[in-house]
């Protein structure tokens, strides 16, 4: 095939075609030409080129021709080879010795094949592979670790009950001074109502039961959930406060504001061993036994409560968190 980029020679119009020259003189004219081109690169004249490069007997003039028509069937390549270039160089012209290679009329020309070729050999765009999936790691989950469970203490169960020991005293004290006073002849069968009524509102009888209350408050608050031993054996001290609230009291019913120091002492001396005084001493000590008795059992119970749930909260930390579906 023809190089479709090599320029033609274009024929005039009603002029004859000249009939295609024979392979020979084709051949000795590429001889011719590349001689001519090899001279002009040596500073040689081109017409002792040619005539060397012209055969012996050929008397044919090359001189004269500036372009050499190759037939196609001259040049057209086999076809086992794919990609071939032919390449047509005027003669050399004797006025300028540039070489032909460099003329800007040097026309190469590049089969079709190896332009395919060579755009086959660029990289192809590989587009970017997507990342694969990668599932997110498992987030942890926090979970709140359960409180220590809070011990239970027993020191308000011990005031609720002091507070019902302290009415307690103060019926007691009460019918016991009624009673006193039977025995002395101030009370009588028929002013008992005036006289209890008169009993409940002095300091005498009020005054202890505070104390009294107080004081059994204040050691069920040290005891707390000990054992009822500690009731007996500390309850000496509260009756030993009831005893000193009944004294307390009768400075009050005296007003002692309005007493001198000197009325005041004899007072109190004169109190001392009253039976009443022995008597609040004796219910102090007795009722803080008995409902010391209540108040220790129920710390009891608190202890083993607390201790369960102390089991509880350890069995919770052993097992570890549970998961609940709902």
């Amino acid at each position: 095939m023809s190089d479709p980029q090599a320029p033609k020679p274009e024929t005039p119009i009603g002029e004859p075609v000249a009939e295609p020259a024979p392979v020979d003189d084709v051949v000795d004219s590429a001889h011719g030409s590349l001689a001519d081109a090899e001279a002009a690169r040596e500073g040689v004249p081109a017409d002792a080129a040619s005539e060397n490069a012209t055969a012996p007997g050929d008397d044919t003039a090359r001189d004269d021709a500036a372009v050499v028509d190759v037939p196609e069937s001259v040049v057209e390549p086999s076809a086992s080879s794919e990609a071939e270039t032919v390449v047509v160089a005027p003669a050399a012209s004797t006025d300028d010795e540039t070489p032909w290679y460099d003329r800007p009329e040097h026309y190469e020309a590049v089969d079709s094949g190896t332009a395919a070729g060579a755009a086959q050999s660029e990289p192809a765009y590989i587009a970017p592979a997507e990342p694969a999936y990668v599932a997110p790691a498992p987030q942890p989950i926090f979970v709140q670790a359960p409180e220590a469970p809070l011990p239970r203490g027993n020191r308000a169960a011990a005031g609720a009950i002091g507070l019902l020991a302290a009415l307690s005293f103060a019926a007691l004290l009460l019918l016991f001074s009624i009673g006193f006073g039977l025995i002395t002849g101030d009370v009588t069968t028929a002013n008992i109502v005036e006289s209890t009524l008169a009993a409940l509102g002095t300091w005498t009888l009020w005054v202890p039961v505070v104390v009294f209350f107080l004081a059994f408050w204040l050691l069920g608050a040290i005891i707390n959930r000990g054992r009822w031993g500690h009731w007996v054996v500390f309850g000496l001290l509260v009756g030993v406060a009831s005893y000193g609230g009944y004294i307390l009291g009768q400075l009050f019913q005296e007003p002692f504001w309005m007493l001198s120091a000197s009325e005041g002492a004899a007072l109190v001396e004169g109190q001392l061993l009253a039976p009443l005084a022995i008597a609040s001493f004796v219910i102090g000590r007795e009722l803080t036994i008995w409902f010391g008795a209540w108040a220790a059992a129920r710390g009891k119970r608190v202890t083993e409560l607390n201790l369960e749930a102390q089991r509880e909260y350890e069995r919770t930390l052993e097992a570890g968190p549970q998961l609940v579906r709902r």
